[in-house]
């Protein structure tokens, strides 16, 4: 970096992208960018004094190319004429995930990779240093309830990382230790086939030094890797780290005890509900536990954390109206979040918002998506957010729509929902999906806010 004394970012409002340009803004460099549409954290980044713009102009790029380093996401469409500008007039041009894996370099880094589960997996693990005492810098794949921001920084030479499998990026990292959560196929418009998907986590085992925790049943070997492997679950007792006698108490908040290879940390609480909290909350124990963490620290940290933003994230919470919000957008984390949700609130109807993320998951997983969907009391099924993608001829959120069996189920254009919730009588809402949809959570709150005062 010493070549450099400013840092452009091209898609900065995206999660892993802010966290790199509040890195950068933090140890002093002129930092600014462009993304594509105007959102709670690009509004956070221009109050942290980043300048944030929202046409494609490559007016906005610093013109001193020798002095200027730009950072890009694969996300951004390749014709972006500020891509294309700073191609073509020689700027050094870096891609997040290389812009991460150098970041690491020289500090002992902890990953999380997976299909699900890495964002609330690696942020606990960053609250479990924090907390106790260790400290940690991380780079995180959602905001930190706890922390109010997807950055933590800390003089200790440990880094948090959460590992995108999307593009192969998490390659980019080579980690002393890592979780691995799952490897179901997801991004097949980059991999082509599940095997091929594999392949990438294999290989991103082999990079990894010192201590690979999987969970139990994920094909990963010895032959793999040269660290240390363990496995985590959620009740299975042959699993190194388990929990023993789950059960929620009256919030939906699981009690267990957590079994691990040194003895049994009992009266474990989470603080976030939800019983796909005990399995992430085994993984992260697991690294920290195996990083030195004591289990004194590591049950205290797990009761206290708040989870993340847009993951079982309860925005009105009473008897008879609640609303929650969840970033799922792939049918194993629908079902693991429906299910949760069921069991927080038993007995009470569960009308559940999906808007499909990308036309290409849309088209690979209709089949499972629409298993997933059937599992909720009525579904309101929103038009495929397209992200980077062009449409494919065929594919629209109706080939889910028709293999829903839930009794109830509607299909609407996103512009239509507020006015169609307004009209609804609810008792358990929930948001689902990765594109726009966040977009809604201000305005239901506060319409659901009003109905509770009336």
């Amino acid at each position: 970096m010493a070549k450099f004394s400013k840092v452009y970012f091209i898609g900065i409002g995206g999660i892993g992208m802010s966290a790199i340009a509040r890195y950068y803004k933090f140890k002093g460099y002129p930092v600014a960018g462009y993304d594509r549409t105007p959102s709670d954290l690009t509004h956070a980044l221009e109050e942290e004094g980043i300048f944030v713009h929202y046409n494609d102009d490559p007016n906005y790029i610093p013109k001193n190319v020798d002095s200027t380093l730009v950072v890009y996401t694969p996300a951004v469409p390749d014709d972006l004429g500020e891509l294309v500008y700073v191609r073509e007039h020689g700027y050094t041009l870096v891609k997040r995930s290389r812009m991460l894996g150098e970041l690491a370099v020289g500090q002992t880094c902890l990953a999380v990779a997976g299909t699900h589960g890495k964002t609330t997996t690696s942020t606990l693990i960053a609250h479990i240093l924090t907390q106790g005492g260790k400290g940690c810098s991380a780079f995180l794949g959602g905001i930190s309830k706890n922390y109010g921001t997807n950055l933590l920084m800390s003089q200790t030479p440990v880094i948090v990382a959460e590992a995108d499998e999307y593009d192969r990026s998490f390659l980019q990292l080579r980690p002393a230790a890592a979780v691995i959560t799952a490897m179901d196929a997801d991004h097949l418009d980059i991999y082509g086939t599940h095997e091929e998907y594999c392949k990438a986590f294999k290989a991103f085992a082999s990079q990894v030094s010192r201590r690979l925790i999987i969970k139990k049943g994920l094909d990963i070997t010895p032959e793999d890797t040269k660290a240390r492997i363990s496995t985590y679950s959620y009740d299975d007792p042959d699993a190194d780290f388990h929990a023993l006698n789950p059960h929620p108490d009256n919030l939906g908040h699981y009690i267990f005890d957590l079994v691990h290879p040194e003895g049994v940390i009992e009266g474990v609480r989470c603080g976030v509900p939800g019983w796909v909290n005990v399995e992430n909350s085994i993984a992260a124990a697991a690294i920290c536990l195996c990083h030195g963490v004591s289990p004194e620290a590591v049950k205290e940290a797990i009761g206290s954390f708040e989870g993340v933003q847009r993951r079982l994230d309860v925005h009105v919470g009473t008897p008879g109206l609640t609303y929650i919000d969840d970033y799922a957008h792939h049918p194993r984390e629908l079902s693991s979040a429906i299910s949760s949700i069921r069991q927080m609130y038993p007995g009470r109807k569960l009308t559940a918002v999906f808007q499909p993320h990308l036309y290409t998951r849309t088209r690979d997983f209709a089949e499972e998506f629409a298993q997933a969907l059937s599992a909720v009391d009525k579904l309101v099924l929103l038009d495929i957010y397209p992200a980077r993608e062009e449409p494919i001829s065929g594919v629209t959120s109706e080939i889910i729509f028709d293999k829903v069996t839930a009794p109830e189920k509607v299909l609407l254009k996103k512009e239509e929902l507020m006015d169609y919730l307004a009209e609804e009588q609810l008792d358990v809402l929930a948001t689902f999906g990765a594109g726009n949809i966040d977009r809604f959570i201000g305005p239901i709150t506060n319409m659901l806010e009003e109905r509770l005062k009336k």
